[in-house]
């Protein structure tokens, strides 16, 4: 009977991380004893030799980019280390031995990726007013390849919405005719092959239009009563000043009045020619509201102060 080598895997797809090493391997069986000669492909529109041996005995020279990164097994397997984005693909291996007929193949496919840092929410304002037109939310991470992005609401994933809409990546999330029920917790979970990161939480507030409106009109009271008050301060100081002005003005016509007064006792005053010689008097009206008179008794100087007059004139008998 017509005899070959089998070869199995136990896995089809490896996922790999960019300066990790990863493993493919296989297992073949054979009815020889020989060793087998091994040759490992990279598929692409002209396959690219990876390595070939005879055991674990490396023929030929390898390629410079695989160079120190390659490993072979004895059951033909192969290990590739510190692994670049350029070494995903779907790799072949080729097992077969003199004595058998058939050469068995086994393909595996690798996949090479950056691992996805943690993403954030940016959002251009945390707060919308009910019913107005939309608002954008834009899942954003440094690094990591393939990212498949998904929306959370409340920690639950987003439920389908017309008014939700999805950029063709997923990646931005615009929600149209914001309804008091958009008020919540938003959050993005992005995840690749190896890898997956969520966003910490951002709180959208949602204002209805009713609320925009006590909001304004408290503002504006605010500033009338400011107004009004600032306002109140000043008054005082301008009726202030007009009191003291005219209380400065009757002061002065009370003054007036008491000088005329004065005059007209001054001339009523008794006279007796000898005496007004030997005694004169003296009438002043003093600029300190006193009143002085000055008179010659025959006990000596006699002085009199009456006060809350203002200077006026000077009053002599004749």
């Amino acid at each position: 009977p017509l005899e070959g080598v089998n070869i199995t895997s136990p896995v089809r797809l490896i996922h790999g991380t960019v300066g990790k090493a990863a493993l493919l391997s296989v297992q073949y069986s054979s009815t020889s004893s020989d060793k087998p000669v091994v040759k490992w492909q990279l598929k692409r529109d002209k396959p690219v030799t990876v390595v070939q041996s005879i055991g674990t005995e490396v023929i030929g020279t390898l390629r410079p980019d695989y160079r120190d990164r390659i490993r072979l097994f004895e059951n033909g397997s192969l290990l590739l280390s510190d692994l670049q984005l350029a070494d995903e693909g779907t790799y072949e291996v080729e097992i077969s031995i003199t004595d058998d007929t058939f050469t068995g193949e086994k393909t595996i496919n690798l996949t090479v990726d950056v691992p996805i840092s943690r993403p954030q929410v940016l959002v251009a304002s945390t707060t919308v007013l009910e019913l107005s037109e939309a608002f954008t939310l834009n899942c954003s991470h440094e690094n990591g390849t393939k990212p498949s992005y998904t929306w959370l609401k409340g920690g639950k994933p987003l439920l389908n919405d017309s008014r939700m809409l999805l950029s063709p990546d997923q990646k931005v999330l615009t929600i149209t005719r914001v309804l008091m029920e958009d008020d919540d917790l938003y959050s993005c979970v992005v995840e690749n092959p190896i890898s997956q990161g969520r966003s910490l939480p951002v709180k959208i507030t949602v204002y209805r239009r009713s609320s925009l409106y006590i909001i304004l009109s408290t503002g504006g009271i605010f500033l009338l009563v400011t107004l009004v008050t600032v306002c109140a301060c000043w008054k005082p100081s301008k009726k202030s000043g007009k009191k003291r002005k005219l209380e400065k003005q009757n002061s002065l016509e009370y003054m007036d009045q008491n000088d005329d007064r004065l005059k007209a006792e001054a001339d009523t005053l008794p006279r007796s020619g000898e005496q007004e010689r030997k005694n004169p008097m003296a009438l002043y009206i003093l600029k300190d509201k006193i009143i002085k008179f000055t008179a010659q008794s025959p006990e000596g100087l006699m002085e009199t102060n009456i006060s809350n007059l203002t200077p006026l004139t000077l009053l002599c008998p004749s």
